[in-house]
């Protein structure tokens, strides 16, 4: 169960199946679409750590004791505990960071006031929260221009290229005298301007001539002292191609605001991506797609997604951008990884631990095939269970022969369930149920593991999606594989379901039907088996693939309703259009009784079929195998996935999902980062890459570009 925290900062419990419709009316009602990014990317907020657990990692860390008390000094808290600078590092730095917890300015830190920082950290608008602690340096409430001025002249970006203190910007904030104080939510709006700013001031001052022209080199030179920080690799290796190709070109300021307006609206352009692309990552899109999508958001203009489509289209040069194509924008800073990137899914929607650069052991991964099998048997037998007196009906139907009224024991799928009930009580319609229940696990194991393999091994290099006719050759390949052990299996089923059709019939058991029929016969029929089950899966596996993506929303989250409306629908097509070769299958594993017809082989019992009852007769029993496979396919992947949300167990497997932005270099929080700590470092990194704050960790704080931030952030698991 997640928990999030309400705006008064109390944890709130959320169920798996509501929380992200909760959450998302929550988060429309009260933040902008740049904010509701980072809240969806923190979806696992913690609650407040225990009162205790707080205490003793606070005494692990604390090194000054006085009067009885224990103290943590600046370095402790900074370097030592959070990480957030090394200890010969930037002192000023240091001192700025731990002012955020040393309300008292005496050096120190109590334990009152460690625990005061970790209820800060987990209100739900943390990041602003400590953004203005940073600039409220006399913790008074409310920031001057000393204090404004003070921290941002500290910046790396201040010292590559200095912010005019005197602009208007600020004198309309703090008045033409400074004299003004701002209390929170000004200062918030003003930090909202500075970036802006800042590049204003900074192409101005290389634009001597007024012309509103600077060249490519010094956009380049610009773009990486104020905003290295917000941009990717790929991003900062293609400045001078998206500026003109060539030191020669000119860049305007439309073009240089709109560009790095681009970059502080890449959350927003995800969000807007997204919606476009439908959840399919590479599904292309056009221009006029995009723009259609951004016209509800005014801060979107149509220079940013001219600027956005060059920079994706520079290598492929198609005139349409994927999803993955935008990702390659999104900023490989630390910070960014964790507030971005969002947990890969598997095909159900269920979460997947990301353990990148790790491998599974051989223990680990027979242990998880161990469990996999496990869940695979449970779902499978719920399913079955769930229709299986559907399924005996329609045995039933698919066994009468002939076509003279005398012959006729029932007349259609409901006469045929009430007779059942009357002559041989309620438990008549689950005969033979557990030589079915037997066959599931590994009937569902294979199928499903085989169908994910080929897809995977007819997937091309360079193929974004599998096309429709590798998809029907992987589903029917699986269909083909599992008829060794569901044939035996099925035979046996059939035959105990329509032993009870006859009243003066010996009870017979799954013991004595194996018997009679020996190791071979137990395969009798196997070739029509094989005629339902490849077409079969042939088609259910490419519709239900193709309905997951139709059903799942704009994030490719698949709820459990839509994972039930998918497998639902798949099982209709799949179950109706082999029904011809289930009919053939049917007659020749039944046994026949005395005076009826025998069939040798899947052709013979085709023509005297058609013969003796017509065409009709290959369709005895479609409405009901369809009422009996679509459900079972529904529940038990509905039961599959509530089942791996109920045992989630993490086997240290390597995320194969492709992932929207690089996370392999994050590290793991420490043990000893409990409660709103977990999120510390992540939210000091937001501060500094939303609002260009980013401050020096090495003593030299000389100029030179502003690369991503020097420490990593874990992930907000």
């Amino acid at each position: 169960m997640r928990v999030i925290m309400d705006r008064r900062g109390a944890a709130s419990n959320l169920h798996p199946s509501s929380d992200r419709e909760t959450h998302e009316r929550k988060t429309h009602s009260g933040l902008n679409m740049v904010d509701i990014q980072d809240v969806r990317a923190m979806w696992w907020t913690l609650k407040r750590a225990e009162n205790d657990d707080l205490e003793h990692v606070f005494r692990k860390y604390a090194t000054v004791q006085h009067n009885g008390e224990w103290f943590m000094t600046h370095e402790d808290f900074v370097c030592r505990y959070l990480g957030l600078v090394n200890q010969r590092g930037n002192t000023k730095t240091i001192e700025l960071f731990a002012g955020l917890a040393d309300t008292t300015k005496r050096k120190l830190i109590s334990f009152t006031e460690f625990r005061m920082f970790e209820g800060l950290l987990c209100s739900p608008d943390a990041v602003n929260q400590v953004a203005f602690k940073l600039f409220d340096v006399g913790n008074s409430g409310t920031v001057t221009f000393a204090d404004f001025e003070k921290v941002v002249s500290s910046t790396v970006i201040h010292k590559n290229s200095p912010f005019d203190f005197d602009s208007p910007l600020l004198k309309q904030y703090f008045g033409e005298d400074k004299i003004h104080s701002l209390n929170y939510l000004e200062l918030c709006q003003l930090l909202q301007s500075v970036p802006t700013e800042h590049g204003r001031q900074a192409f101005s001052r290389l634009d001597s001539a007024k012309t509103g022209m600077i060249d490519a080199l010094q956009f380049v030179q610009i773009m990486g002292q104020i905003r290295g920080f917000r941009m990717s690799p790929y991003v900062h290796d293609n400045l001078l191609s998206v500026a003109g190709g060539s030191p020669a070109r000119k860049v305007s300021y439309p073009y240089f605001k709109a560009f790095n307006q681009l970059l502080g609206n890449l959350d927003l352009l995800e969000h807007i991506v997204t919606s476009a692309v439908a959840s399919d990552q590479t599904k292309p899109v056009t221009q006029d797609q995009i723009m259609r999508q951004a016209e509800r958001f005014s801060q979107i203009t149509p220079l940013q997604i001219n600027l956005m489509f060059q920079l994706c289209n520079l290598e492929r040069g198609a005139g349409t951008m994927t999803l993955q194509d935008f990702h390659r924008l999104m900023t490989s800073s630390p910070q960014y990884k964790t507030l971005l990137a969002k947990p890969p899914t598997n095909t159900s929607g269920t979460k997947v631990p990301e353990h990148h650069g790790q491998t599974q052991s051989t223990l680990m991964h027979i242990a998880e095939g161990v469990y996999r099998f496990a869940l695979g048997a449970l779902a499978g037998a719920t399913g079955a269970t769930a229709v299986y007196p559907i399924d005996l009906v329609k045995t039933r139907l698919q066994n009468q022969r002939g076509s003279l009224a005398g012959e006729i024991m029932y007349k259609n799928s409901v006469d045929c369930f009430k007779k059942v009930v009357r002559n041989e009580g309620f438990f008549g319609l689950y005969r033979g149920l557990l030589p079915q229940l037997v066959g599931v696990a590994p009937e569902k194991a294979i199928k499903l593991t085989m169908n994910d393999t080929l897809r995977q091994a007819l997937r091309g290099k360079d193929e974004p999606k599998l096309a429709l006719w590798k998809e029907i050759i992987a589903g029917s390949c699986a269909g083909g594989s599992q008829v060794m052990f569901t044939n035996p299996l099925e035979i046996v089923k059939i035959r105990l379901q329509v032993a009870g059709e006859m009243a003066d019939t010996a009870r017979v058991g799954a013991v004595q039907v194996v018997k009679e029929l020996g190791f071979m016969g137990l395969y009798k029929g196997s070739s029509a088996c094989f005629l339902r089950d490849i077409p079969f899966s042939g088609i259910y596996f490419p519709v239900y693939a193709h309905m997951k993506t139709l059903t799942a929303d704009q994030n490719g989250y698949n709820r459990p309703s839509t994972l039930f409306v998918s497998a639902f629908t798949a099982g209709v097509p799949a179950a109706a259009l082999v029904t011809p070769a289930d009919v053939i299958k049917t007659r020749l594993q039944v046994k026949a009784r005395k005076g009826q017809q025998t069939y040798s082989g899947i052709v013979d019992c085709a023509q005297k079929v058609w013969q003796a009852e017509g065409g009709r007769a290959f369709w005895k029993g479609a409405p009901a195998r369809v009422f009996r496979s679509s459900p079972q396919f529904g529940v038990t992947l509905l039961t599959y996935e509530m089942l791996q949300r109920l045992f989630n167990v993490d086997f240290k497997t390597k995320a194969t999902t492709p992932l929207p932005l690089d996370t392999s270099q994050v590290e793991l929080c420490s043990p000893d980062h409990i409660g709103g700590y977990r999120h510390a470092r992540s939210i000091f990194g937001h501060v500094e890459s939303r609002y260009g704050l980013v401050f020096p960790r090495d003593t030299d704080v000389s100029s030179s570009p502003v690369s991503p931030l020097p420490y990593e952030v874990e992930p907000v698991t």
